[in-house]
């Protein structure tokens, strides 16, 4: 078979969609009788769900009932005076770019997302936060979004305002380029030795799917990886700090959305 007849490489990319994002809110909004209230101007993704979980038992954010959606929840918390929405557990590009349709069609501004990730640079102190420059299309969603390349690339002036905020965290903060993967269970030695001499920081599940649905739908998107654990690191593995350091970081990200706004 020649590349060119593979399925994900040759998506009409101009042809409109028949199923659209549009008409499942609507479908949602008509089912449930809610009002035709949109969404908050900036939401974030935390694809672990952990944080989301701890905020929800210690009183810390609200569900937002007027979320249109089957089958995720939406919750909120104020940031500077401002209700900021947060959906956990979009893990993967595909459920993540799902998601962030449906924002955008519900009238979201500003998409962030928070994933953890594995350590490629051998530089990263453990753990650290990576603010996505680029990432490599090792994945599927992004094909039905821009024509085949090796990577896709973020906002700059969001990068440079995630970076801005996070910075004051408390973890080492860089920026660069991350592999996005569907398959965390096929990462190979090879490809992490030859990636990690290539200049790639981390890799992860989301970034390079959602920012094509960026570039291609003109929604903004922030990721920001936690860089939690290594191939080459046995001991203390998966430690993404303090429950409430990942709060403040959440409260951060936010901030920069509703900054980025105020400055675009």
């Amino acid at each position: 078979m020649h590349p060119s007849d593979i399925p994900l490489l040759k998506h009409p990319l101009t042809a409109p969609s028949a199923f659209t994002p549009d008409s499942l809110v609507a479908a949602v909004r008509s089912e449930r009788k809610l009002s035709p209230e949109g969404v908050p101007a900036v939401c974030l993704l935390e694809f672990d769900g952990d944080l989301t979980d701890w905020m929800v038992t210690a009183g810390h954010v609200q569900v937002y009932e007027n979320w249109a959606c089957f089958h995720t929840v939406m919750h909120t918390i104020e940031v500077d005076g401002t209700p900021c929405g947060i959906i956990p557990r979009t893990i993967g590009g595909p459920y993540a770019v799902l998601v962030a349709e449906q924002l955008r069609a519900s009238g979201v501004q500003v998409i962030l997302g928070l994933t953890s990730a594995g350590r490629i640079g051998y530089s990263l102190p453990l753990p650290s936060l990576v603010v996505v420059e680029e990432a490599i299309r090792d994945e599927g969603t992004s094909y039905h979004y821009l024509a085949p390349s090796e990577s896709v690339h973020s906002n700059p002036a969001l990068v440079a305002t995630l970076a801005g905020e996070i910075g004051f965290e408390g973890l080492p903060v860089a920026r660069g380029r991350v592999w996005t993967t569907d398959a965390p269970y096929r990462e190979t030695q090879q490809q992490l030795d030859q990636y990690a001499e290539s200049g790639v920081l981390a890799v992860e599940m989301q970034a390079a799917s959602l920012l094509a649905f960026s570039n291609s739908r003109g929604t903004p998107v922030g990721v920001v990886a936690i860089v939690s654990n290594a191939v080459d690191r046995g001991e203390d593995t998966f430690n993404k700090g303090s429950k409430d350091l990942g709060k403040r970081l959440i409260e951060a990200m936010c901030r920069s959305g509703i900054h980025y706004l105020k400055g675009s």
